[in-house]
């Protein structure tokens, strides 16, 4: 449901790193790498910096990233409520 480049921006600060957010969601780091160009391409803005010890958000990476999170949690609440609202409905005769 939610943009896959966001997923892994989020993956990305997590893990501090490239190479760590690539192990963890079992994909290339040249994958990550190119997922996060593309989203801070599309959204005109710097997201990360990157250092020769691992990747810190910038400003405008601090503020996407607390979105993603909300996003993220509102996203699964939101499946799991419309489950529920299936279940009842599946017993309503």
């Amino acid at each position: 449901m939610l943009n896959p480049q966001l997923i892994t921006f989020s993956c990305v600060a997590d893990c501090g790193s490239f190479k760590k957010a690539a192990e963890k969601m079992f994909i290339s780091s040249t994958a990550v790498m190119n997922q996060i160009n593309a989203l801070e391409s599309r959204l005109n803005l710097k997201l990360i910096k990157r250092t020769s010890h691992g990747v810190d958000l910038t400003a405008a990476g601090e503020e996407i990233y607390k979105d993603t999170k909300f996003l993220v949690e509102y996203t699964r609440r939101s499946v799991e409520n419309a489950r529920k609202a299936m279940e009842s409905a599946e017993r309503t005769f």
